[in-house]
C-alpha cells in the first residue's frame, strides 16, 4: 500500500463460489478498464469461505476464467480481513491518494454511487483528470415477476456444513436443515428419510450422507440415483457450491416437481440430454448456476441425486434479478 500513495486505490474482498461477488465482476472490469490509465489501482483479496478455496490453483483458475485482470492478493488467513474489520463478501473499499479509506460499500450494488466517489478521488489526486461524460452504471434489476408476486419471498442462503447450520440454529434462525438428526449425526454416515412434508427453503436428505463441518456428502455408491437432497425454495434462479473430493467428474440429476428441466428453466451449467435428462458435470469444487427461470417462482420443489460418493454440498445461493444467476 505505501507504493500506491498517490493513486486511488480500490480493495475488493471477495471469493470466488460467492454469487454475490461475481455479479460484481462486469462492474469492476468496467471501472478497471475505464480509469486504470488514470490512476485507478484495483486490489482483489480473495479471502475464502471453504476450505477449498484456499488452494492457489483454484484462486488463480477462477481469475482467468472469469478474466480477472487486476492485482490478487490471498488472504487464506484472513488477516487483511481482520484489519480492515471486514464482514461481508463482497465488500469495497475506496482509499484516497494519501492512504484513507474515504469509502465503503458491502454486498452488491451501488454502482453508480461507487463510480462517483471513484472519480472525485481520481480528480483529487491529479486536477488534470476530466470527467469524461462516460454514463454511470445501473443497478440490476429485479424480476418483474418477482416485483408482482403475491406473498413474494426469496429464499435465503443455505449452507450444509453443521459449523453454520448449528450456529444458526442456536442464534433462532431455524437451522438450513429441516431434519432434526443432521444437527446429532456429525462426522459420521448416517441413514435419512424424508417422512414428513417438507418446509420451505430448507434443505432435506434421503438415503446414506455423512455430515460434515463445510458440507454434506452423499456416503454410499448407489445405481438409480435412489439417494437425493431436496428442497422448496422460492427465486428466479438457483445456484449451488458443490464438491468434488476425488477430482473425478460426476453426474447430478437435477429435477423440479419431479420433472426434469427444460430450456426454459435450465442453470446454464446444466446439461439436457437427449432422453430428455438434466444434469450436471460437476469436474472442480465450485458454484453451479442450476436454475434460471424465465420468471420468479413460488415454493417448487428441486431435487439433486447421484450415484457419486464425490457428491456433495456446500451452498445454495438464490437471485431475483431479471438476468443473470
Amino acid at each position: 500500500m505505501e507504493e500506491l500513495r498517490g493513486q486511488v486505490v480500490l480493495i475488493d474482498f471477495w471469493t470466488y463460489t460467492c454469487i454475490n461477488c461475481i455479479r460484481t465482476y462486469p462492474f469492476l472490469k468496467q471501472w478497471h478498464l475505464r480509469y486504470a490509465n488514470d490512476g485507478l489501482v484495483i486490489v482483489g483479496v480473495h479471502t475464502p469461505e471453504f476450505e477449498f478455496e484456499k488452494d492457489y490453483e483454484n484462486v488463480v483458475e477462477a481469475t482467468q476464467l472469469n478474466a480477472l485482470e487486476w492485482a490478487m492478493a490471498q488472504d487464506n488467513d484472513f488477516i487483511t480481513w481482520r484489519r480492515y474489520n471486514n464482514r461481508f463478501w463482497p465488500a469495497k473499499y475506496l482509499i484516497d491518494k494519501n492512504g484513507v479509506v474515504r469509502y465503503t460499500h458491502w454486498g452488491e450494488g451501488g454502482y453508480a454511487e461507487t463510480e462517483e466517489m471513484i472519480r472525485e478521488l481520481l480528480a483529487e489526486a491529479d486536477p488534470s483528470f476530466l470527467e469524461n461524460g462516460l454514463a454511470l452504471p445501473q443497478d440490476q434489476t429485479l424480476d418483474h415477476g418477482f416485483l408482482i408476486a403475491r406473498g413474494a419471498e426469496v429464499t435465503r442462503e443455505l449452507y450444509a456444513g453443521y459449523k453454520r447450520g448449528e450456529a444458526d440454529l442456536v442464534f433462532g434462525r431455524g437451522g438450513y436443515v429441516q431434519q432434526p438428526q443432521y444437527y446429532y449425526n456429525k462426522n459420521e454416515v448416517s441413514q435419512f428419510n424424508i417422512t414428513e412434508e417438507q418446509e420451505p427453503h430448507k434443505i432435506n436428505f434421503q438415503g446414506a450422507w455423512t455430515i460434515g463441518p463445510e458440507s454434506s456428502t452423499h456416503a454410499r455408491k448407489t445405481d438409480s440415483f435412489e439417494d437425493y437432497l431436496a428442497l422448496v425454495y422460492s427465486a428466479t434462479s438457483v445456484n449451488a457450491v458443490l464438491t468434488s473430493d476425488s477430482g473425478k467428474p460426476y453426474k447430478v440429476r437435477v429435477t423440479v416437481g419431479d420433472e426434469y428441466l427444460t430450456e426454459k428453466n435450465k442453470g446454464s451449467d446444466i446439461i439436457i440430454g437427449v432422453d430428455g435428462e438434466s444434469y450436471l458435470w460437476v469436474t472442480a469444487p465450485t458454484l453451479y448456476n442450476v436454475i434460471d427461470n424465465e420468471s420468479y417462482v413460488r415454493r417448487e420443489k428441486l431435487t439433486m441425486s447421484s450415484n457419486s460418493t464425490d457428491f456433495g454440498l456446500f451452498a445454495f445461493t438464490f437471485g431475483v434479478y431479471a438476468t443473470g444467476p
